[in-house]
């Protein structure tokens, strides 16, 4: 556990996780309801990737479980992927 794992911090990188939502309703719904969460800047969705993912940039340090917590109330899950790219 460390900050960078367990937290989404400003910055032009962003956190990506993956969701096993589908449908584009269903992931503008999670975008949504993530865009209420303070400190989000704004959340990026491909629909290319399989499973589909969640790109989230914030304004200031924001909870990875905040994040998860606010994507399990629409009925999806969001699960976070590596810190940067390889």
């Amino acid at each position: 556990m460390s900050l960078l794992s367990d937290n989404v911090i400003p910055g032009n990188h962003g956190k990506v996780f993956g969701t096993n939502a589908k449908d584009p309703q269903a992931l503008a719904k999670i975008k949504s309801a993530l865009e209420l969460l303070d400190g989000i800047k704004d959340v990026l969705i491909n629909e290319e990737a399989f499973p589909r993912e969640l790109t989230v940039h914030t304004n200031k340090i924001v909870s990875v479980k905040d994040i998860e917590d606010i994507v399990k109330g629409t009925g999806y899950h969001a699960i976070p992927k590596n810190q940067f790219p390889l």
